[in-house]
C-alpha cells in the first residue's frame, strides 16, 4: 500500500507494478464501491495481474485512505482519478468501475477520453439516486455517523449482497472481513462519503461522449443499482457491451468473482 497525495488529499493506492518481463504492460485501474474499498477486487486482480498491471484506489475517507476535510463528489473523485492516473504516468489505462467506481469512470471516460483504454462498469447508475431512496440513506449515514455501522447493519447487507450470497454459509467469513474494515475506517470519512452518493449529479447526459470501447455489467439480483439501471447505459453509450450476471447482487466482484473476472479478462484482452 501507498498513500499518494493529490488534490489536497491522501488516497490510498495498492500497485502491482509490471509483470515480470512485461514492462510496457498496459494498467487496469479499479475504483470500488460504497462503503468497501480496493479489496474488493482481489479475485479479479488475481486474474489479471500476469499479464497487466493493477492498481486499486481507496477513495476518500474509505478503506486505508484517510477522512479529507471535503471533496466526496464525484466529481472531484474523479479529479483523483485522473491525478493519480498522471503521477504515476500510466498512460492510457483500462477502468474498472463498481458503482461509485463506475459513477467516476463515466465522468472520466466522457470528459478524459485521453486517459482511458476501455472502461468496465459494474453495478453502477448514470442518473441521480432515485428520490424515494435519498431520505433512507441520509438516515442511515447519519445513524452511522452517531453509533457506527451495528445499527444499521441488517439494513445496509441486503442493498451491498444478493440473496444467493447472503444465504450462502461460505459467505459469512468474506461479509465479516467486510464489516472490519468498514468499522476500521473513520466514521466522519465514511459518512461524507455516503453523502456523496446520496447526492451525486447525474451523468447520463454525457455518455455519448464516451468513445472507449464499454463494457456494462451488473448482478441480476442487484437491489441498489437494479438491471433497469445498466440498460440506460447501454443504451446511452454507443457500441457498449451488456452483461447480467447470474446469481449475484450489488457487490458482484465478491459475489460471483469467477464470473466477473471470466467477464474483465475477455473484454479486456480484446481491447
Amino acid at each position: 500500500m501507498a498513500l499518494v497525495e493529490v488534490n489536497g488529499a491522501q488516497i490510498n493506492i495498492e500497485d502491482t507494478e509490471a509483470p515480470v518481463g512485461r514492462p510496457d504492460a498496459a494498467t487496469v485501474v479499479f475504483g470500488h464501491g460504497l462503503l468497501f474499498s480496493g479489496r474488493m477486487f482481489d479475485d479479479q486482480v488475481d486474474r489479471l495481474a500476469p499479464r497487466y498491471r493493477c492498481v486499486t484506489i481507496d477513495w476518500r475517507g474509505q478503506g486505508r485512505s484517510p477522512a479529507a476535510d471535503g471533496g466526496y463528489d464525484m466529481d472531484t473523485l474523479a479529479d483523483d482519478a485522473a491525478a493519480i492516473i498522471q503521477e504515476l504516468a500510466l498512460g492510457k489505462v483500462h477502468w474498472v468501475g463498481l458503482s461509485m467506481g463506475g459513477f467516476v469512470g463515466m465522468r472520466l471516460a466522457a470528459r478524459r477520453p485521453e486517459l482511458i483504454r476501455s472502461l468496465s462498469l459494474l453495478d453502477t447508475s448514470a442518473g441521480p439516486e432515485d428520490p424515494e431512496k435519498v431520505g433512507q440513506y441520509r438516515l442511515l449515514a447519519k445513524i452511522y455517523g452517531l453509533f457506527g455501522l451495528g445499527p444499521v447493519q441488517s439494513r445496509v447487507k441486503p442493498l451491498l449482497f444478493g440473496r444467493t450470497y447472503l444465504n450462502s454459509p461460505e459467505s459469512e467469513p468474506q461479509i465479516e472481513a467486510w464489516l472490519n474494515e468498514v468499522k476500521a475506517a473513520k466514521r466522519s470519512g465514511m459518512k461524507r462519503a455516503i453523502y456523496g452518493v446520496t447526492d451525486r449529479e447525474p451523468i447520463a447526459d454525457e455518455l455519448g461522449n464516451i468513445t472507449a470501447p464499454t463494457l456494462v455489467a451488473t448482478g441480476a439480483d442487484d437491489v441498489a443499482t437494479p438491471v433497469a439501471k445498466a440498460e440506460d447505459i447501454h443504451k446511452l453509450i454507443p457500441g457498449s457491451q451488456l452483461e447480467i450476471v447470474p446469481n449475484a447482487g450489488h457487490s458482484s466482484t465478491i459475489e460471483q468473482p469467477d464470473a466477473v473476472s471470466d467477464l474483465l479478462e475477455a473484454f479486456i484482452n480484446r481491447n
